[in-house]
């Protein structure tokens, strides 16, 4: 082991953090540990209702150093010795409140149980109203239209959108707020001491996807733009940042306290985080043009391009191109789906509402029992509903859905947008909605596909990874079909953890670049799902009605929200 040097990636997703401890020679897997977050867990600071989801500092803290000591404790003895890098994805975009020395406001006990302190996780949609300002004073305020290098339209889930709307609301957090900061940079700087929110190494990947950060612009929007979009946003320009820095930096050594913490030596390289879709992005073997599509609670398209190719073309409708954000030295490009697993999810749970329920106030069984009923037919709903939905014929005439349960992100961001399900009748059997679902969310990527083709982006290819890509095939098959293209699944079962464990051993030294540490650490492919043409064909036929239903949805809606305005 001597001659061994291993890096540690720490993925931050929506319900838990998980580290995986690799060899940065070859990127084989050494060891993990996953850390559920017990407050997010439990249900609180969320309200689902109101699209409110937020996260404790502390779910992250413990997670943090819980996850990293279960890696290094299943690893080889000696092994901690030996690491010598460390990097960090989280979700994004997900911001929280500072004070003067970096600290998330729900860390100070006036503010650990307001939700309002903590961290805004990616999917909450409360800013809607902000993230509609922000694109109406761009389009007419007669100078730069900040959300030209976002897709032209700025969502109610990025940074801007989000910290106006917590300022407007909460006058405690306003008046104690210093600065903003996202969750992959927070990490970092806490892991090297370098949380001064004025120094502190900010994300290219968040900035410039998120937050309206461009070269272009000398960093971010105006204070001019922000103050017209609201006086309560004056001066905090200046107390945010200007430079961002691509995840092949290092921010600096870990401090002696945290690696006293994790069980780390000082010396070990943390390098400039980014969001999980990015890293896991490099850690799926990422090409120039072919569509890296993350697939879990929702989706994450990732595309790169080289500079030379796309020049000054600007795409529209998507979430954003930057200049390093997945690969330094390429354009990285971003869509997704803000609903994807959520949306089976969902139907899951809504089925076994009168299991939870009305099962809890049966006196025939006893807890235990209850208990265990309940947990094996959550865990085996979407298995069995899979199952059964595989066996139903593509019916062009039947049912439609659109995916749209949590807002649509990607073409055009608008979060006011609702699902909708059609053509069902008193043969709609639960297998039957589920399969009118999955083929929804498959209209729903094949969107964003044609969204880039029409913008004249090719696509050669197309990688899965996440969750659903690794367990459902049924899923995964009416994807491939409905796309008309083979869909490639990586070998790792965690592509997020690898990405970020290659950007660690590109920051500590042990390969010189990215596409480096990609060759030399990547698993390859293990799966491939190659689209049935009959199958393809008809899918044609119900697209047409899918794109139908979402104009007559999206019209409604607007036409509801206009007149609840006036």
């Amino acid at each position: 082991m001597s001659g061994n040097r291993f890096v540690i990636g720490v993925d931050y997703g929506t319900d838990s953090v998980r580290s995986v401890v690799v060899d940065a020679s070859n990127g084989r897997e050494i060891a993990s540990a996953v850390f559920v977050y017990p407050r997010w867990n439990d249900g609180l600071f969320c309200d689902a209702a109101r699209n409110q989801f937020r996260q404790h500092p502390l779910d992250h803290l413990e997670g943090l150093e819980q996850s990293i000591r279960g890696a290094l404790a299943a690893a080889p003895n000696g092994t901690a010795e030996h690491v010598v890098g460390l990097s960090v994805d989280t979700t994004g975009s997900t911001p929280v409140a500072v004070d003067r020395h970096g600290t998330p406001l729900a860390l100070l006990p006036e503010f650990k149980d307001n939700p309002n302190a903590m961290f805004i996780l990616w999917k909450d949609h409360t800013a809607v109203q902000e993230a509609g300002e922000i694109n109406a004073l761009a389009r007419s305020w007669g100078g730069t239209d900040f959300t030209r290098f976002e897709g032209g339209v700025y969502s109610s889930e990025w940074f801007w959108a989000k910290l106006l709307h917590i300022l407007r609301l909460d006058t405690a957090v306003r008046e104690s707020a210093f600065s903003w900061v996202e969750h992959c940079d927070w990490i970092p700087a806490l892991l090297t001491g370098k949380t001064d929110p004025l120094v502190m190494m900010r994300s290219r990947c968040a900035a410039g996807h998120k937050a309206m950060w461009h070269d272009s612009f000398g960093g971010l929007p105006s204070e001019e733009f922000l103050v017209k979009l609201d006086p309560l946003l004056a001066g905090l320009r200046s107390r945010l940042f200007d430079k961002t820095y691509t995840s092949d930096i290092s921010v600096g050594t870990m401090t002696a306290e945290w690696a006293k913490r994790l069980g780390l030596h000082p010396r070990v390289q943390v390098g400039v985080g980014a969001f999980d879709a990015h890293m896991g992005a490099v850690g799926g073997e990422i090409k120039p043009y072919v569509l890296t599509k993350i697939m879990g609670t929702s989706t994450c398209d990732m595309i790169v391009v080289p500079a030379t190719d796309i020049g000054e073309h600007l795409v529209r409708g998507i979430c954003g191109q930057v200049d390093g954000s997945i690969i330094p030295g390429m354009i990285g490009l971003e869509a997704g789906q803000s609903a994807f697993g959520d949306v089976y999810a969902w139907f899951r749970d809504m089925l076994l509402w009168p299991v939870e329920h009305l099962l809890a106030k049966s006196n025939v069984v006893g807890p235990d029992v209850k208990e265990k009923i309940t947990r094996e037919l959550g865990g085996n709903l979407i298995a069995e509903l899979s199952q059964e939905a595989a066996k139903i014929p593509i019916d062009v005439s039947g049912m439609v859905a659109v995916d749209w349960l949590n807002g649509r992100r990607t073409p055009d961001a608008n979060q006011l947008l609702k699902g909708a399900i059609t053509g069902l009748t008193l043969g709609s059997d639960a297998p039957r909605v589920f399969r009118a679902l999955v083929e929804a969310t498959a209209f729903g990527a094949k969107r964003i596909v044609e969204r880039f083709r029409a913008e004249g982006v090719k696509i050669e290819g197309v990688i899965a990874l996440g969750g659903v890509a690794k367990k459902s095939p049924f899923i995964m098959q009416v994807v491939a079909d409905v796309l008309n293209v083979p869909i490639k699944v990586p070998a790792s079962e965690q592509t997020c953890a690898l990405g970020a464990a290659m950007f660690a051993a590109v920051v500590a030294g042990v390969h010189p670049t990215v596409g480096d540490a990609k060759t030399s650490m990547g698993g390859g492919m293990e799966l491939e799902y190659k689209p049935d043409p009959a199958a393809a064909a008809k899918y044609l036929k119900l697209y047409e009605r899918y794109l139908n239903l979402g104009d007559f949805v999206e019209e409604e809606i607007l036409n509801r929200s206009a007149a609840s305005r006036n």
